[in-house]
Order: C-alpha cells, then sequence, then structure tokens
C-alpha cells in the first residue's frame, strides 16, 4: 500500500487563519476531518493515512482556539454559525465545491450543523460520538443520567477558574480527562506531551473553553430533516454521552446509518482505528464514486 506523507498547511477562511495537516492526491475527493475537545488535527493521527490511501484529499485542521489557529478571545466568536463557516471557509481556500466531512465530539456538532442547515457542497457527514443539537435537551429531561455525565459543561463556562484548573499541575485535568475515559493504553505519554504542547500555547485554553462558553449564543439550531448521507459511529461506553444519543440524532436524517462500538468508549478513533477507517472508506468512497 502506497504511504502518503502528511504535510502541513495554513488556511485562510473566515477571517481566520487554520493550520492543517494535509495527505491524499490533491485532486482527490476533499475530506475534512474536525476533531473534539481537547485534541487538534493530531487527534486524527490514526485515520489520515488510510484514507488518503483509499484515494482522498484529506484535510485535518486545528479548530478556531487550537492548536496553530487563530484564537479569538470573544465567546461569541464560538457561536455554532461561526464554527461552521469555518468549515466551509476552508473548502473553499482548498478549491472545493464538493465536500464531506468526519468529525468527533465538538467536531461533530459542527458537522451535525453543517448537515442540518444544508451547507453548499456539502455532500455526506460522517459522526463519532457526537449528538444533534436538537436531541440532547429532550433526552435529558427523560434521562437525568446524561445532566450528570454532562455536568462538566456547566463548570467549564465560568469564566477564568476553569483554565486555572485546567492548567494546574502541568495540565493533570486534561491528561486524566483522556486517559481516565479511554481505554488502557490508548493515549501514550508521548502523544499527551504532543497535546500538552498545544494545550499551553498562548490563548489556548481560553479559545478551547469558549466552545462551551458560547452555548448559551447559538441560534436555534435548524429543525429541518437532514437530506444528505449521515454515518454515525458510537462507542458505547462514552463516559460523556448516552448510546441513544447515537439513533436520536439519526432519526433527524433522511438517509442515516449507525454502528455501535460496543467495547469503545468516546475515543473509538483512536481505540478501534481498523475499523472506524474501513467504515468511513467505505461511506465516503460511495459518495465519490
Amino acid at each position: 500500500m502506497k504511504t502518503h506523507s502528511i504535510d502541513h498547511v495554513m488556511l485562510e477562511a473566515n477571517g481566520l487563519r487554520f493550520h492543517a495537516r494535509v495527505a491524499g492526491p490533491v485532486r482527490g475527493p476533499l475530506v475534512l476531518l474536525l476533531h473534539g475537545f481537547p485534541e487538534s488535527s493530531y487527534g486524527w493521527r490514526h485515520q489520515m493515512e488510510p484514507l488518503a490511501a483509499a484515494g482522498l484529499r484529506v484535510v485535518a485542521p486545528d479548530q478556531r482556539g487550537y492548536g496553530l489557529s487563530s484564537k479569538p478571545q470573544e465567546r461569541f466568536a464560538y457561536q455554532l454559525d461561526r464554527l461552521a463557516d469555518d468549515v466551509v471557509g476552508m473548502a473553499r481556500a482548498l478549491g472545493a465545491k464538493r465536500y464531506a466531512v468526519v468529525g468527533h465530539d465538538w467536531g461533530g456538532a459542527v458537522a451535525w450543523h453543517l448537515a442540518s442547515r444544508g451547507a453548499e457542497g456539502l455532500e455526506r457527514v460522517a459522526i463519532l460520538n457526537a449528538p444533534h443539537a436538537g436531541t440532547v435537551g429532550r433526552h435529558t429531561l427523560t434521562h437525568p443520567g446524561q445532566a450528570l455525565k454532562g455536568s462538566y459543561v456547566g463548570f467549564f463556562q465560568l469564566p477564568v477558574i476553569p483554565e486555572l484548573v485546567l492548567s494546574a499541575s502541568d495540565f493533570l485535568w486534561l491528561r486524566r480527562a483522556l486517559v481516565s475515559t479511554s481505554r488502557k493504553g490508548c493515549f501514550s505519554e508521548e502523544e499527551l506531551d504532543t497535546y500538552r504542547e498545544d494545550w499551553q500555547r498562548a490563548g489556548a485554553l481560553t479559545g478551547m473553553l469558549n466552545w462551551y462558553r458560547a452555548l448559551p449564543l447559538h441560534m436555534p439550531v435548524p429543525t429541518g430533516r437532514v437530506q444528505i448521507p449521515v454515518r454515525v459511529l458510537w462507542g458505547d461506553r462514552d463516559t460523556y454521552l448516552d448510546p441513544e444519543l447515537a439513533e436520536l440524532g439519526a432519526e433527524m436524517c433522511e438517509k442515516a446509518r449507525v454502528t455501535h462500538f460496543s467495547d469503545a468508549t468516546h475515543w473509538l478513533h483512536h481505540e478501534e482505528p481498523e475499523k472506524v477507517n474501513e467504515a468511513l472508506r467505505r461511506f465516503l468512497r460511495e459518495g465519490a464514486a
């Protein structure tokens, strides 16, 4: 199998600069990989080369507030519409009229939002452990355990204090958040050190937390059914999200398929890379056929 080098580029989009990892043939169908909290484009290290080997042009950006990308400090800069506009702008900057999006965690929330509002050029989306925003509220009302799982979200919306807690003892909370909620050995010390380099960049923690602080500012979620094909991949041992949210999201779509990974956690693309990559290859190549 041909190996593909991973290049690093800077993209201008939506008035900001975005660092991105890029692999695969220049003329291949574009796929944007959107990471979640507290990762970065590095979070797709297990997916980039396999998807590139399938003939796809794979671009994994550091989303706003993360890594080497721009970090606005105002919380209103992290409204979902703006985050979605970043993705549309990056696709344009890459010269693509058509593209697909794969999103995990917060990246999945952005992917859902793009699909729900019918973003121009978006052909299909794959979601990894991220609920459709239109389902979380009603699910939580009847499943109080989900409210407990998501209690950290309220803490993250406080000013100043979360930055102090997350950065204390060499980012101990963030390192534990990855290690304690994943399979044993999922994240190596070297990989945690790579994440830590991004967390300690100027303005990074505030940018990352502003994704949560902007939640009260989000406009109403589009309620129309998603028309494009959707693939939902879900690790059922997720510490933060109930597995039922996968089907609730699929019910918002005309063409959706859900696959559960019974032994995987929130970090399923790290724990089950071969299975996840195969599912993504099949789904994304269907759109490129």
